[in-house]
C-alpha cells in the first residue's frame, strides 16, 4: 500500500518515479501478485493514469488486462477497472480539453492501432461479447461502450469476428430489454455500430426483433417529443431498413408501417418546436421515404405506400402539409416524403388531389403548392420539394394529367376570376421574369405532357392573350416567341425541355411547330453559331428539337419534310456539326447529376438545369435521330410502308388478343359459377347423409320397440285369464303386433326409395362435374345449366321436408309405443289385486282401442306419403333425363369452340411470321425494332400491377 501511496502522488522523501516506469511497476503488480486486493488497486491506478498516459499504458498493460479479463471472472470489480483501462486506451473519445488541433489526426491512428492489437486475437472479442452477457452493472456497462469503440474504430474487422460467434448478435440484442436505461442506451449505439453497412447483420437484428422493441422504446420515450434516445432508436432503424429489401417487406409485414402514424400526430398548437422535436420529426420522415424509396423494388414500394394509405399515415402527413406553424426544413420534408408515398400509386395520388388547405375558401392542396413554387421569395430547397412533389404527382398518373391540362383548355377556364387554378398559375410562371420561376413551370408542364399523346394534342388549343388589342396568341407559339427573345439561359433550356416533351411522339405538335416559318430558320441559326460553354447546352436542345421536328415529321407539310429539313442540315450546319452539338447535352456534367436519381436536388439555382425524366428522353432519341439524318428518301418511305404495316398487324394481334382476353374472362365467371353450384350439391348431400343416418338410428329404436313390445305381450299371454276377464281380447293384441310389423315393412320400402333418390343426387352431381370441362360454351347454355340445377335444388328441398315430416311421424310413433309400455306396467298390478273395480277395466280397454284406432291413422298416412315419393320419384327421373340431353349439347358446343380456337391460333400463327418477316427487313434498313416480347412482357407488367391495386382495394 506504501507503493501506491507514491503512485498516487502521497507524499514520499525520495524522488518521484516517472509516469512510464510508474506503469511499468503496476503491470508486474498486476502479473506478479498473488492476491486479489493487490491486482484490483494495481489496475484501479492504471486506470486512473490511462488517460494521461494513454499510450504507455496501452502498450504496457494492454496484455496483462486481457489476462485479468480471462483469469479473474469471479471478481466484478476487478473486471470493471479493466474494461475502464482498456476503454480509455482504444477510445478517441478524450475529453474536450485533452484533444488538441494539431494531434486530432495522431490520436484517431493511435486507438486505430490499439484495436488492431485488441482483435488480431478473435479470443478477445469472444471473451469481451461473455462478459456484456454479465447483469452486473459495473461489468455490462464497460463492456457495451469497450465493445462500441471497438466498431468505431475496425468496424468490418469485429462485425465479422462477432457474425462468426455464436449466439454473438443475438447476445448483444439482450441489451435493449435491460431495465436500466443507461446500458440500453448505450445497447442503441452500439447497435447502430454494429449494423453500419452490414446487410447479414442487419437481417439478425430484424428477426432478433429488434422493429418491436425499438419501437416500443420510441413509444415509452415519447415519440417525436423524446430525447436523443428516440433519436438513437431512429437511426438504429435506418440503418436495418436502408436499401435492404429483406427487412423492409418483414417491417411491412409485421405492420410496423401502423405504429408509425403516431409519430406525426401534431398538436394544433404548433409553436415552440425544440431543436431535439425537430431533429426526431427530420429522422422519422427519413424513415419513412426509406420504405418508399424509388429505388426500392417497385413491388415492395407500392405495398408500402397502400399500407401507408390504409393505416392513414399519408392523411397525417397531409395534415402537417397544409398545417401552420411548421418549421421550414420539417416543412420541406414533408412535402419530399408525401411525394415517395404517392409517386406512381393512383390511389394516393387521387386522394392527394382530394386535399384542401383550411383557407377561405377551401384551395386544394396542389394549388397552394404551386403558389409557393413560382414565389421567388420562397426558399430555394421549399421550391424544388414542391416540384418534385408535383412530379410525383403527375407519374404514371394519366388522370392527374388530364385534371390539370383541363384547367388550361378554353371550355374549363373560370371567366369569373375569383379562384386560381394550377393551370394558370403554370402559366405564370412560365412566363414571369424569374428564370427559376420559368424553368420550375416548363418542367412542371413537362410532366402534364409525360407519355401522353393525347393531351399533346389538346394542349395546343390553349389560347394566351398577351395584351389588349392583340388578337390570342397560342401556348406554343409564345413558348417560341420567348425562345427567341434572348431571355436567360436557364429559361431557354425550361422551355426547350417543354418544347421537346411536347413534340415527341405527336406528330401533329409537329406540324403546328413547323406551320411557324420563323421556328426552324431560329433553330438552325442558333446551332450553326460558334458560341460559348454555356451556350453549348442551348446548342444541344436546338439540335434535339430540330432533330425531333424530323424524325416524328407526317410529311404534312410540304416546305418541312423530312427530305427538305435534311438537306438545310446539310447546307447550314452540316451533318457532322449537327451530331456533335447534339452530344453536347449528354456530356454535360449536370445531365449526369439530373440522370442518378429523380428527386430534384441542387445546390443552388444555378446549377438546376435538367430533369430526371427529360435524361430518359435524351437516351431514348439521340441514337434514333443521329440515326435518322443519314437517312435517304428511298429508305424513310420504305421505312414508312413498314410502320403502316407493322400498325396494321399490331391492330389485328390487338383486336384478337382482347377477344381471348374477353373469352378468358368469361371462362373465369363460369368457373366460379360452377364452383359455387358444386358447392352447394355438396351441401345437400351431406344433408341427405344426415337425414339418412337419422332414419337409420330411428330404425334400430323402432326394433328396440319390437323387442319391447314381444315382451310386453308374453307378459299379457301369462295374465291371459285377467285380460279376458276385463274385456280385452288376444286376438286384438295379435291384430295390434301384425299392424305394427305392417308399418316397418312399409319404413323399409321407403328407406330403399330414399337409397334410390340418393343414387339420382349422386349422377345429378357427376353430371354436374362434367359441365365443368364445359367452360368455353355459350352464355345460353350457361343459363340453361343453372335453370337446372335450381330444379334440382328444389327437389333436394321437397325430399328433405318429407324426411322432417316423417321423423315427426317416427317420434308420435314412439311415444304412442312408450304410453302403451307404461299402460302395460300399470296394468299388473291391477291386475293382480283382486278387489280392482270394474270401472278401471273399462277405462283401460277404452285407450287401448283409441291407440289402435290411432294406429291404424298413421298407417294410411304412410300410404299416402308412400304414393308422394313415388310421384317425386318419376319426376326427378324425367330431370336427369333431360340434364342428360344438356349434356350432350353443352359438349357438341365445347367441340365447336374448341375448332373455333384452332382457326384463331392459324391465323395468328401466319400474322407473327408476316410480322417478323417484316421486322428483319427493319433490322436490314437500320430502324430499330422493339422485340413483340418485351412489348407484351410490358403489357403484361401494367396488367399484373393494376390487378395487385384491385385486390388491395
Amino acid at each position: 500500500m506504501n507503493f501506491l501511496r507514491g503512485v498516487m502522488g502521497g507524499p514520499s522523501a525520495g524522488p518521484q518515479p516517472s509516469g512510464a516506469d510508474t506503469i511499468q511497476k503496476l503491470c508486474d503488480r498486476v502479473a506478479s501478485s498473488t492476491l486479489l486486493d493487490d491486482r484490483r488497486d494495481a489496475v484501479r491506478a492504471l486506470k486512473s493514469l490511462s488517460k494521461k498516459y494513454r499510450l504507455e499504458v496501452g502498450i504496457q498493460a494492454m496484455e496483462h488486462l486481457i489476462h485479468v479479463l480471462q483469469t479473474d471472472r469471479s471478481d466484478s470489480e476487478i473486471i470493471g477497472y479493466a474494461l475502464d483501462t482498456l476503454y480509455n486506451v482504444i477510445s478517441n473519445d478524450l475529453e474536450e480539453e485533452e484533444q488538441e488541433e494539431n494531434s486530432a489526426k495522431q490520436v484517431d491512428d493511435l486507438g486505430s492501432q490499439f484495436t488492431e492489437i485488441f482483435i488480431k486475437q478473435h479470443e478477445n472479442v469472444t471473451l469481451l461479447l461473455t462478459l456484456v452477457e454479465e447483469f452486473d452493472f459495473h461489468v455490462r456497462w464497460p463492456g457495451v461502450k469497450l465493445l462500441t469503440s471497438l466498431l468505431k474504430q475496425q468496424g468490418p474487422q469485429v462485425q465479422q469476428i462477432i457474425l462468426v460467434s455464436p449466439m454473438g448478435v443475438s447476445r448483444l440484442m439482450d441489451l435493449l430489454a435491460d431495465s436500466r436505461e443507461v446500458i440500453r442506451n448505450d445497447g442503441v449505439l452500439l447497435l447502430q455500430q454494429l449494423t453500419k453497412s452490414n446487410a447479414a447483420i442487419q437481417k439478425i437484428v430484424a428477426f432478433e426483433n429488434a422493429f418491436e422493441r425499438l419501437l416500443d422504446i420510441i413509444t415509452e420515450e415519447g415519440n417525436s417529443d423524446g430525447g436523443i434516445v428516440v433519436e438513437d432508436c431512429l437511426l438504429l432503424l435506418q440503418n436495418l431498413l436502408k436499401n435492404n429489401n429483406s427487412n423492409q417487406n418483414f417491417f411491412k409485414e409485421g405492420s410496423y408501417i401502423q405504429r408509425m402514424k403516431p409519430w406525426f400526430e401534431v398538436g394544433d398548437d404548433n409553436c415552440g418546436w425544440s431543436a431535439q422535436k425537430v431533429t426526431n420529426l427530420h429522422l422519422m420522415l427519413q424513415l419513412v421515404r426509406v420504405l418508399v424509396s424509388p429505388t426500392n423494388p417497385p413491388g415492395a414500394t407500392s405495398s408500402c405506400q397502400k399500407a401507408m394509405f390504409h393505416c392513414g399515415l399519408l392523411q397525417q402527413l397531409c395534415t402537417i402539409l397544409m398545417a401552420t406553424g411548421v418549421p421550414a426544413d420539417i416543412l420541406t420534408e414533408t412535402i419530399n416524403t408525401v411525394s415517395e408515398v404517392i409517386r406512381g400509386c393512383q390511389t394516393n395520388q387521387d386522394y392527394f388531389a382530394s386535399v384542401n388547405a383550411p383557407s377561405n375558401p377551401p384551395r386544394p392542396a396542389i394549388v397552394v403548392l404551386l403558389m409557393s413554387m413560382v414565389n421567388e421569395r420562397q426558399p430555394f430547397v421549399l421550391r424544388c420539394a414542391v416540384l418534385y412533389c408535383f412530379q410525383c404527382f403527375l407519374y404514371k398518373n394519366q388522370k392527374g394529367q388530364g385534371e390539370i391540362v383541363s384547367t388550361l383548355l378554353p371550355s374549363t377556364i373560370d371567366a369569373t376570376g375569383n379562384s386560381v387554378s394550377a393551370g394558370q398559375l403554370l402559366c405564370g410562371g412560365l412566363f414571369s421574369t424569374d428564370s427559376l420561376s420559368n424553368w420550375c413551370a416548363a418542367v412542371a408542364l413537362a410532366h402534364a405532357l409525360q407519355e401522353n399523346a393525347t393531351l399533346k394534342e389538346q394542349l395546343l388549343r390553349v389560347q394566351l392573350a398577351t395584351s389588349i388589342g392583340n388578337p390570342p396568341v397560342s401556348l406554343l407559339q409564345q413558348c417560341t416567341n420567348i425562345l427567341s427573345q434572348g431571355s436567360k439561359v436557364q429559361t431557354r433550356v425550361g422551355l426547350l425541355m417543354l418544347l421537346c416533351t411536347w413534340l415527341s411522339n405527336c406528330s401533329i405538335a409537329v406540324t403546328h411547330f413547323l406551320h411557324n416559318p420563323a421556328n426552324v430558320p431560329f433553330l438552325t441559326g442558333q446551332i450553326a453559331e460558334n458560341l460559348g460553354e454555356e451556350e453549348q447546352l442551348v446548342q444541344g436542345l436546338c439540335a434535339l428539337l430540330l432533330g425531333i421536328s424530323i424524325y416524328y415529321n407526317d410529311n404534312s407539310l410540304e416546305n418541312y419534310r423530312k427530305e427538305k429539313l435534311k438537306q438545310l442540315i446539310e447546307k447550314r450546319i452540316g451533318r457532322e456539326n449537327f451530331i456533335e452539338k447534339l452530344g453536347f447535352i449528354s456530356k454535360h456534367e449536370l445531365y449526369s447529376r439530373a440522370a442518378q436519381k429523380p428527386q430534384p436536388s441542387f445546390s443552388s439555382p444555378d446549377h438546376m438545369m435538367f430533369d430526371h425524366e427529360f435524361t430518359k428522353l435524351v437516351k431514348e432519341l439521340e441514337g434514333v435521330i443521329s440515326k435518322a439524318i443519314y437517312k435517304s428518301s428511298e429508305e424513310d418511305k420504305k421505312e414508312e410502308e413498314v410502320k403502316k404495316t407493322l400498325e396494321q398487324h399490331d391492330n389485328i394481334v390487338t383486336h384478337y388478343k382482347k377477344v381471348i382476353r374477353e373469352q378468358d374472362q368469361e371462362l373465369e365467371e363460369l368457373k366460379q359459377r360452377v364452383s359455387t353450384l358444386t358447392s352447394q350439391n355438396e351441401q345437400l348431400q351431406a344433408t341427405v347423409t344426415q337425414q339418412v343416418s337419422q332414419i337409420q338410428q330411428h330404425k334400430d329404436q323402432y326394433n328396440l320397440l319390437k323387442v319391447q313390445l314381444g315382451k310386453d305381450t308374453q307378459h299379457h299371454n301369462s295374465h291371459g285369464d285377467t285380460l279376458q276377464m276385463n274385456g280385452i281380447q288376444t286376438e286384438e293384441v295379435s291384430k295390434l303386433k301384425e299392424e305394427l310389423e305392417e308399418w316397418k315393412n312399409k319404413h323399409e320400402l321407403l328407406q330403399g326409395q330414399l337409397k334410390e333418390k340418393d343414387s339420382v343426387i349422386e349422377k345429378l352431381n357427376s353430371s354436374q362435374l362434367e359441365m365443368g370441362t364445359t367452360e368455353q360454351s355459350s352464355q345460353t347454355s350457361k343459363f340453361g345449366g343453372l335453370e337446372h340445377n335450381n330444379e334440382l335444388q328444389k327437389e333436394l328441398e321437397m325430399l328433405r321436408s318429407q324426411i322432417q315430416l316423417q321423423s315427426a311421424e317416427i317420434s308420435k310413433l314412439q311415444m304412442e309405443n312408450q304410453k302403451l309400455q307404461v299402460m302395460n306396467t300399470t296394468a299388473d298390478p291391477v291386475f293382480g289385486d283382486s278387489g280392482a273395480t270394474a270401472a278401471t277395466s273399462s277405462e283401460l280397454e277404452g285407450r287401448l282401442e283409441q291407440e289402435i284406432k290411432e294406429l291404424k291413422g298413421e298407417v294410411k298416412a304412410l300410404s299416402e306419403e308412400k304414393e308422394s315419393l313415388k310421384q317425386h320419384l318419376d319426376s326427378s327421373s324425367s330431370t336427369v333425363a333431360i340434364l342428360q340431353d344438356e349434356k350432350s349439347k353443352l359438349q357438341r358446343e365445347v367441340a365447336e369452340s374448341k375448332k373455333e380456337q384452332d382457326d384463331l391460333l392459324v391465323l395468328l400463327a401466319d400474322q407473327d411470321q408476316k410480322i417478323s418477316a417484316l421486322k428483319i427487313k427493319l433490322k436490314d434498313l437500320g430502324v430499330p425494332v422493339e422485340d413483340e416480347d418485351d412489348t407484351e412482357s410490358g403489357d403484361q407488367g401494367d396488367e399484373d400491377e393494376d390487378g395487385d391495386e384491385e385486390e388491395q382495394d
